[in-house]
């Protein structure tokens, strides 16, 4: 048998391709289960996998697992308790019944290789592919060349405690459309696929469709929604009304693409329909409605709100802005130690985002908790939202002392989300929380958080022409110069835990739709984020 030649194992019902890359051939015709070994020596080895090493555990490994001889891949992973299961449920539980494994060239100690199966469940056959990549380490007991462990060896969505399963579909399937009727799919939004799979267990029931057949990924203890990955038959998928618009969806999803990570919400002021949500990456946790994080700057429009309402300031009042301000020794200081004269007025403050401005004014509160008290009683923040999927509301602890004056300009203990932030610009448009929605409240008739009081009219009155002047010729001029209408913004950064480089944080609005992003590591916030919010708003306007 010559080198690079296919090799068919256990009655031809799984087949392993070498695809001509030095993988070699098989000295016999692997049956009953066995397979070769990566080393006849019994020699313990120590430190990282030679190339030969590497190329002959994953030919071993690959051959046995497309053998579809779960237990004997199993020994040549560095975890068989865990592999075992999985590696036998992919014909058994997926009904994987014919699987080519093509691998690549070995990159280090990694092994890319693409898979193309067949599945078939009660009658209903179809080809599955996808590809995945495998890792070779040194077993630390044994000193053997072996696979080390990880669910994505199996399928690359494959989440710990996760199985692939085939069969009937849990629950109907649904067809998500925006508030215009146009279709939502995972293929044209790749942000939406985890959102869909959420709505469709949470709703499909509901909506008057049947179920198909399907493989799909199911997490441990149902702690969140299956993954569809194939559909061999379809089911009726029943109609769900969501508030998305196809649109913003489309220059949002477009927009995050640009960097490796970064998120974007856009929200309706006057009703609270959330038109876009997008994150890259695209799969798994929906950091744009879930993340939690300090989001810097942007969550000054809260604390303007508190301080106007008490007011120790108003928009065309001065306000002092010194290089650095101390608080209960705590020092703070304005990027690149800034500062502006005596005679500056609270808009200028806001639109150049001097954080001493803010601090300074802490004690005039006579209140720690005077900020965590305007984020929950005015903008909503931590009421347990119901959005219709799961989302987290932020987060503005009581805090005393230091911690308390961090949060004024959006540091410390805060925790936030595009989503979140989003929102927060939403009220301060309107003076009025309406509790964000992707799912239209009529659907199913859950309860909607309610703040319990709106901004004062002339309070939301300067709060939107200071956001005015941030977009007009403030920090966020540069980013919003491309969107119309009647816009206004606020830029933010954030350091997490450390890291060299700031989070870019962004809020703006134009007419009746507010968006807010962070990317990670993006800089400052009309860098990176800002971008990315004017090109949602462009395209919702």
């Amino acid at each position: 048998m010559r080198s690079g030649a296919k090799v068919a194992v256990i009655g031809g019902v799984f087949v392993l391709v070498s695809g001509g890359l030095g993988y070699g051939v098989y000295s016999v015709v692997l049956g009953g289960g066995g397979v070769g070994t990566a080393s006849a020596s019994s020699e313990v080895k120590t430190g990282p996998p030679g190339q030969e090493e590497i190329r002959a555990t994953a030919k071993d490994f690959l051959a046995a697992w497309a053998s579809g001889d779960g237990a004997a891949a199993s020994l040549l992973t560095n975890n068989e308790a865990a592999s075992e299961p999985l590696l036998t449920g992919f014909s058994e539980d997926a009904h994987v019944t014919k699987a080519v494994i093509t691998p690549g060239p070995p990159v280090g100690a990694k092994v890319p290789y693409t898979v193309k199966a067949t599945v078939s469940y009660d009658g209903k056959t179809k080809p599955w592919s996808y590809a995945s990549e495998l890792t070779v380490v040194r077993g630390l007991t044994t000193g053997k060349a072996l696979v080390d462990w990880k669910p994505t060896v199996i399928h690359p969505q494959l989440t710990e405690g996760a199985t692939l399963r085939t069969g009937e579909s849990e629950t109907a399937a649904i067809e998500a459309v925006d508030h215009n009727g146009k279709v939502l799919d995972k293929e044209t939004y790749p942000s939406l696929g985890p959102i869909l799979d959420t709505l469709r267990e949470k709703y499909g029931d509901s909506t008057g469709g049947s179920p198909g057949i399907e493989t799909w990924i199911e997490p441990e203890g149902g702690s969140a929604a299956n993954t569809t990955l194939l559909t061999l038959a379809k089911g009726k998928p029943g109609k769900l009304q969501t508030t998305l618009d196809a649109g913003a969806q489309a220059a949002a999803e477009k927009a995050v693409k640009k960097f490796s990570q970064a998120s974007v919400v856009a929200v309706r002021p006057s009703t609270g329909s959330i038109r876009a949500v997008a994150n890259n990456p695209a799969t798994g946790f929906n950091a744009a409605m879930q993340g939690t994080q300090a989001p810097g700057s942007t969550l000054k429009i809260v604390t303007a709100a508190m301080l106007l309402e008490k007011g120790l300031v108003s928009a065309n009042r001065p306000t002092e802005c010194p290089r650095e301000a101390l608080y209960q020794g705590r020092t703070f200081h304005n990027l690149k130690y800034f500062e502006l004269p005596a005679s500056t007025n609270f808009t200028t403050s806001f639109a150049r985002s001097c954080n001493t401005a803010f601090i300074k004014l802490i004690d005039d509160t006579k209140d720690d908790a005077a900020l965590p008290k305007e984020a929950r009683d005015v903008f909503g923040i931590g009421l347990d939202w119901k959005t219709g999927i799961a989302s987290f509301d932020g987060k503005v602890p009581d805090e005393t002392g230091g911690e308390a004056a961090a949060q004024y300009i959006g540091q410390g203990t805060v925790q936030m989300n595009a989503l979140n932030i989003a929102s927060i610009t939403a009220t301060a448009r309107t003076g009025t929380f309406h509790q964000p929605v992707i799912v239209p409240q009529s659907v199913d008739d859950r309860q909607i958080a309610t703040a319990s009081r709106s901004l004062p009219q002339n309070v939301t009155r300067q709060l939107n022409d200071m956001m005015r002047a941030t977009a007009s010729w403030g920090t966020g001029q540069a980013a919003m110069a491309s969107v119309g209408g009647d816009k206004g913004a606020k830029t933010g950064s954030a350091e997490v835990d450390g890291q060299g480089t700031s989070n870019s944080w962004f809020t703006g609005f134009s007419n009746d739709l507010a968006a807010a992003a962070v990317v990670q590591s993006g800089g400052h916030g009309g860098d990176a984020a800002g971008p990315v919010v004017a090109s949602v708003l462009r395209a919702g306007s």
